[in-house]
């Protein structure tokens, strides 16, 4: 029982890493925390709660969250007036930001990028930079969204994982050793 309150623990402490890497740039915070529930469930399989069921229930919502990532900086610039030129111009500055200059090329890049392929395709600056300022709008809405899946996940997590008492004596085989006997007398 100790073995499984300790993975527990850690396991625990990778989602919160998890968790804080969706706010800081660097850390694969969703992927994080699949990771760790897949762990648990691959080592604990047979005396924790959580069982493949609910590691779906995290996949989904993992790749819910990637998925709000992406498509809220997309869908945040063509609120705000940008082309698909400007779209691709947002996708390209945050992947260009996020490694020139990390952490803030996430939040420059995409403003950069919006903003640099909807002027360079002929629209004036103004509209430009409204669009670039949508996809960054779009992107803070992103990281709010997915900020949010994780620690769902993290708190379904916990909930299905937790070690009871009950479920160890379930996986306990019985005590096939008898007391001997007395001889009768």
């Amino acid at each position: 029982m100790t073995e499984l309150w300790i993975g527990y623990g850690i396991v625990m402490i990778i989602m919160f890493i998890g968790v804080l890497g969706n706010l800081i740039p660097g850390i694969p915070g969703t992927p994080l925390i699949l990771a760790g529930a897949l762990g648990h469930q691959l080592y604990f399989a047979e005396q924790g709660d959580a069982g493949w069921g609910w590691f779906a229930v995290l996949l989904a919502l993992g790749l819910l969250a990637l998925g709000l990532d992406y498509l809220a900086t997309l869908l945040g610039a063509k609120k705000l007036g940008a082309s698909w030129r400007g779209m691709v111009g947002a996708v390209i500055g945050v992947i260009v930001g996020v490694f020139v200059f990390p952490p803030i090329g996430l939040i420059v890049g995409p403003f950069v990028g919006a903003m640099g392929f909807e002027w360079a395709f002929g629209r004036e600056a103004r509209e430009s930079a409204k669009a670039g300022f949508g996809a960054v709008l779009g992107l803070a809405l992103g990281v709010l969204g997915k900020l949010i899946c994780s620690v769902v996940m993290m708190a379904l997590f916990a909930f299905a994982a937790w070690p009871s008492n009950e479920k160890q004596l379930e996986t306990m085989q019985p005590n096939t050793l008898s007391e001997p006997s007395l001889p009768e007398v």
